[in-house]
């Protein structure tokens, strides 16, 4: 694993830095969530940081209130209270960090989009784009720009999206070094509102990371490619300085895929039941991420220690 230089990224980050754990409750909390978590909440304790809990539930098609409900609950056994986006205020109800109770929010910035880019009406379907895609259709597989200039007006079944010009992102990741991106290129012009009616993934965690004042994501290298198009949305919404990002790796199954909470993999909920205490969980996760020689017990306060904390 190339190694974190947590002065360098000092440097780069104000005195107090904000990062996040920002799960989605389309199903229960897996061992991949909690090597994020311990990325999170170790990285944030031995850089003097917060951490924010965020519920990303934009997609509510897939989204259920027993796997949120589950998911604070996880949280809460492993001893991984949040600093801002509580337990207690998201079981409350009705909250600024919960995607789902934020619509307006993101109407709003795709107003504001629409005066610093084009922001058109797309009713391209799935298989429209695969099938021009060569009937391949993954998260890198490009959006042709059928519609860009079509003018259709919005209505049911059909969704929204901004142009995405040329042009290469380029940014340093903190585990990574220095990455080049093409957006255009990757994914062309970019869906921020599906033919469903849902917010997307790419949009709301721009404008969350704003509004919310992250300086600090932390995820997991699958969503690298992710982040020249993240950091041109976020220029467009007049983000001035982008986040640090640090994407670390992914625990994966011995045929080298990722976990899947679709494929039940080591659900925390399953080892809960097995008779696993927290910190064997925590150790667990650590180990199998990399970040331990041997799996074994580990506290929520010796988090930070992982990241060369004394």
């Amino acid at each position: 694993m190339p190694p974190l230089d947590l002065e360098a990224l000092a440097r780069r980050l104000p005195s107090t830095p904000l990062t996040r754990f920002a799960p989605s409750p389309t199903g229960y909390l897996h061992l991949g969530h909690v090597a994020n978590a311990i990325y999170v909440w170790g990285m944030a304790r031995v850089l003097g940081g917060r951490v924010l809990l965020r519920l990303e539930d934009h997609d509510r098609g897939r989204c259920r209130p027993e796997y949120e409900a589950a998911l604070l609950d996880d949280l809460a056994w492993l001893g991984l209270e949040p600093d801002q986006g509580t337990l207690d205020e998201l079981r409350a109800g009705s909250s600024t960090w919960r995607q789902s109770d934020c619509g307006e929010i993101y109407a709003s910035a795709v107003s504001r989009l629409a005066t610093q880019a084009s922001v058109f009406t797309c009713d391209c379907s799935r298989k429209d784009i695969a099938v021009d895609g060569g009937d391949v259709l993954n998260e890198e597989t490009r959006y042709p720009g059928h519609c860009r200039n079509r003018g259709l007006t919005p209505a049911p079944g059909r969704g929204v999206r901004v142009r995405i010009d040329p042009g290469e992102e380029r940014f340093v990741d903190g585990r990574l070094g220095e990455q080049r991106q093409h957006p255009a290129e990757q994914c062309g012009d970019l869906l921020v509102r599906d033919r469903l009616g849902n917010w997307t993934y790419q949009l709301s965690v721009v404008v969350d990371d704003l509004r919310h004042g992250v300086d600090l994501v932390i995820r997991g290298e699958d969503l690298l490619s992710s982040t020249g198009r993240q950091l041109r949305l976020g220029r467009l919404l007049g983000r001035a300085t982008p986040p640090v990002f640090i994407h670390h790796q992914l625990i994966r199954k011995p045929s080298g895929e990722k976990l899947s909470k679709a494929a039940g993999d080591t659900g925390v909920r399953e080892l809960r039941e097995r008779g696993m205490t927290p910190a064997s969980v925590l150790g667990r996760a650590a180990w199998l991420t990399g970040l331990t020689d041997r799996p074994g017990d580990l506290a929520p306060e010796e988090l930070a220690a992982l990241f060369g904390a004394g």
